[in-house]
């Protein structure tokens, strides 16, 4: 088996003329290939269920029977087995195929049930590099992903990038895609839209068969290894973000049904995408150079901040505002006034979620993303601890329950200190609430899990009275936005529903406080 490790890149159709006219490109004729690949699964897709891949390649004459493990994505950098050899089509010999025992007789029970799902056509340009101790395949594709008939069927376009690691470092793999990424120039700001992405042109085909639109994705368990060296867990944390956000960040890029606006939630996961990579810089700031800590934490919240606006709008025109209307609806002359007020607040939230779009989508996201991947994967130790037995005496258990130990006796000064300080200790309360829900979901798997569930479940329904009031804080900041010609009648009255609703959701604040200081600290 081959342990196939590349980096796959999508580029935006207005910047394939400079990326092919990168130095690093023009200096080399590609080699020119048109591929035919038809995808094979059972009647129940058995395959996808099982994250396999079996696929027919036709180049030229010959055909090339793959099979494709699904390893693991992230950030478009993926690591998964493969398996090519000649073959006869329709001819699925598994057996001579995978030197895997286990999967070769899986796959061969099915052989026989085997049709044809999906087509992709495009055509390869490849090109052999060098960059610093690598030699990397660079392959260029573009073409289509095609179902049914060519009358009846449906298609999706494809042109993506995908740097093959042939040997050398991960860490030189990269870099050079950041290097093609500044583009032809080498500036930033003239970078070209290479986003990392980690959905599989197979993974895209069976979507676009089975009619599926990407759907908000929420972050996924982090199971962190006791012999670990913090750094490699800060490493597995950072990609798992990376991973959290790219897979919303594509949502929200893919075209919205009918011309309506995307699923909010997209945003609202990539926030907490955001939230989750700026705690666990933080958490592991022990273990990592302060100029890295530094220069991540702020660029990550930057971004955050590009977001946030966006996501305020979506709570109050999708959350609020329909509830505090309807309140309104049996008065007579109003209904005007709530007409316009509901247009001016849908172009407000339209053009928030475009702003939102174009930082997720834009080159300077492209070169961030691809530049902090770079930055994690140099940072030392690069490999697991070798020959080292997960205990609980390590390094990293110790050091966890002594971080987390350290943020849950500072959650307790805040509960303590906002039952005094109003807004402003609230706000702060939320903030600690978020860094410590964030860290125990990071390293909660390496200490006891009965006190951390409970602990957790205290700190999420602390954290949605406190999100819910601070939603309600945040709309009348925005109602207070209103163009003076709007601002009549309804404002005033929509403010007084907004204040009923916060005075309302106070009354549960104070014994929420309380449980929050007498929490029982997490025991290693």
């Amino acid at each position: 088996m081959a342990q196939e490790t590349e980096l796959k890149l999508e580029l935006h159709p207005d910047d394939l003329p400079r990326l092919l006219a990168h130095p690093l490109l023009a200096g080399q004729a590609p080699r020119r290939a048109r591929l035919l690949n038809t995808y094979y699964d059972t009647a129940a897709l058995a395959l996808r269920a099982q994250r396999l891949a079996v696929r027919e390649r036709r180049v030229g004459r010959r055909t090339l029977l793959t099979v494709k493990t699904a390893g693991s994505s992230v950030g478009g950098l993926s690591r998964r087995g493969e398996w090519e050899a000649p073959s006869r089509p329709g001819r699925f010999d598994f057996a001579s195929l995978v030197d895997d025992s286990a999967l070769a007789e899986q796959l061969g029970r099915v052989a026989w049930q085997l049709v044809p799902v999906f087509r992709t056509d495009f055509t390869r340009r490849t090109w052999l590099l060098t960059h610093g101790a690598a030699r990397v395949e660079l392959a260029l594709d573009q073409g289509v992903i095609a179902t049914g008939s060519a009358g009846d069927g449906h298609r999706l376009p494809i042109l993506e990038l995908e740097l093959e690691l042939l040997e050398g470092p991960v860490g030189d793999l990269l870099d050079l895609a950041h290097t093609l990424a500044l583009g032809p120039q080498g500036r930033s700001e003239q970078g070209l839209r290479l986003l990392p992405a980690d959905r599989s042109k197979a993974e895209r085909g069976y979507a676009l068969f089975m009619g599926e639109r990407l759907q908000p994705v929420k972050a996924q368990p982090l199971q962190l290894q006791a012999g670990m060296h913090p750094v490699q867990a800060l490493r597995a944390a950072a990609f798992a973000c990376l991973a959290h956000l790219q897979a919303n960040a594509a949502g929200l890029r893919q075209p919205p049904l009918e011309g309506g606006l995307p699923d909010p939630e997209f945003v609202h996961q990539a926030r907490v995408a955001l939230r989750r990579l700026r705690t666990g810089l933080r958490l592991f700031a022990p273990y990592l150079p302060g100029r890295f800590v530094g220069y991540w934490s702020a660029q990550w919240r930057e971004v955050a901040g590009q977001l946030g606006e966006a996501r305020d709008w979506d709570v109050f025109a999708g959350e609020w505002l329909p509830g505090l209307l309807a309140e309104l609806a049996p008065e007579a002359g109003l209904q005007a006034e709530a007409s316009a007020l509901g247009e001016w607040v849908a172009s407000q939230r339209r053009e928030a979620g475009l702003r939102a779009l174009q930082t997720l989508s834009g080159s300077a996201h492209a070169l961030r993303l691809l530049a902090f991947m770079h930055a994690v994967w140099r940072l030392p130790p690069a490999d697991p601890v070798g020959g080292t037995a997960p205990t609980r005496d390590s390094v990293l258990v110790s050091w966890a329950g002594d971080a987390l130990r350290e943020r849950h006796a500072r959650l307790r000064r805040e509960a303590r200190t906002a039952r005094r300080q109003g807004p402003e200790g609230r706000h702060q309360l939320r903030i600690e609430l978020k860094k410590l829900r964030y860290a125990q979901e990071f390293l909660g798997g390496l200490l006891p899990a009965g006190r951390m569930a409970r602990s957790t479940a205290l700190l999420a329904q602390a954290q949605e009275l406190l999100g819910g009031l601070n939603d309600l804080s945040t709309a009348q900041g925005l109602l207070a936005r209103v163009p003076a010609s709007l601002s009549g009648e309804v404002v005033a009255r929509l403010q007084d529903g907004l204040q009923a609703r916060l005075d309302f959701g106070l009354r549960s604040l104070p014994a929420m406080e309380r449980a929050l200081e007498r929490a029982a600290l997490p025991k290693g």
